[in-house]
């Protein structure tokens, strides 16, 4: 089963594990999904699509007995866009934590064992020093990190009480087409509406990882597929390299609007609770055997031109 399955990445893992010759469940709220999204997936015979709320629980419920036995449950289902958390926290904490401890009850109740979890780098706050997964202690600065903390805790509980095993991927900044937020996606669509000009919050300083959605998925399956440990936790991020949201914007003009005026508001951060810049350690996932094969900036550009194609 994939949580957030009409997502961004729940679309994109949807499409690989059908790759792979798995039967898969998609849930989704259509909130920030797409049908769209699925397209090829809604073509094969084992992709079932559940246009549902988990937090409408026993709705969720009905739905995963009446489709059998899951072995495996892959939770992408979030609020992702972390500037609306921030302005409401409570969509945080329903559709982040609550989808989380919802999924956890289904999973008990009918006893499915495994779990991936798409966890983030706002969950180690704001912290000048290199990121390992044993940093500490962690302190996050939005809510949309407090609750996916919270959800990483609630699966550490879930593992003493009943789960067998559960994979927690800590994403960095991810990019690529079908994309429903974001600075690429944010600044492609200003772009649309005024050409001529780009506003950018912040000064253009704000500096990332940023990883395609192609080596995202590569990482997770590849973890999943080779790590085994009963709680399995690894930072995934390119190898050492950062883009800033300057060059984001710079390669979003080249693209969508060439000539068009950059004007930056000022600032070191986009937003309350952004994390202008974060630099992970992914010595551990390296160790595991798995390294990205794209820089950041690469990632970046194809994004661009991915996400300027609608692709």
């Amino acid at each position: 089963m994939v949580t957030g399955a009409a997502g961004f990445i729940g679309s994109h893992l949807v499409d690989r594990l059908l790759q792979r010759g798995d039967r898969v469940i998609g849930i989704d709220n259509m909130v920030l999904g797409r049908r769209e999204n699925l397209t090829s997936a809604l073509d094969s015979g084992n992709f079932a699509l559940h246009q549902l709320d988990i937090n409408e629980y026993s709705r969720f419920l009905d739905c995963l007995r009446n489709e059998g036995p899951i072995q495996t449950v892959w939770h992408m289902a979030a609020n992702s866009d972390i500037a609306a958390g921030v302005n409401n926290p409570e969509i945080d904490l329903t559709r982040t934590f609550m989808t989380t401890f919802n999924v956890l009850n289904a999973m008990h109740t009918l006893k499915i064992p495994r779990l991936c979890f798409a966890s983030t780098s706002a969950i180690y706050g704001d912290m000048d020093k290199v990121l390992a997964e044993d940093t500490g202690p962690l302190f996050p600065i939005s809510s949309y990190g407090a609750t996916k903390l919270g959800s990483e805790a609630i699966i550490s509980a879930a593992l003493e009480r009943f789960l067998e095993c559960a994979w927690i991927f800590r994403f960095p900044n991810v990019v690529g087409g079908r994309a429903t937020h974001g600075a690429i996606f944010d600044f492609i669509r200003k772009l649309q509406k005024t050409p001529g000009e780009l506003e950018v919050l912040g000064d253009g300083s704000q500096e990332k990882p940023y990883l395609h959605v192609s080596e995202l998925l590569d990482a997770m399956l590849f973890l999943f597929d080779r790590v085994k440990d009963k709680l399995n936790y690894f930072n995934i991020s390119p190898d050492g390299s950062a883009t800033t949201v300057r060059q984001i914007a710079e390669t979003v003009v080249k693209v969508v609007s060439p000539g068009a005026k950059i004007r930056y508001t000022g600032g070191s951060k986009g937003w309350v609770g952004d994390v202008p810049r974060f630099r992970y350690s992914i010595e551990k996932l390296k160790a595991a055997g798995w390294a990205p094969k794209m820089t950041s900036n690469q990632a970046v550009e194809l994004a661009v031109r991915e996400n300027a194609n609608g692709q």
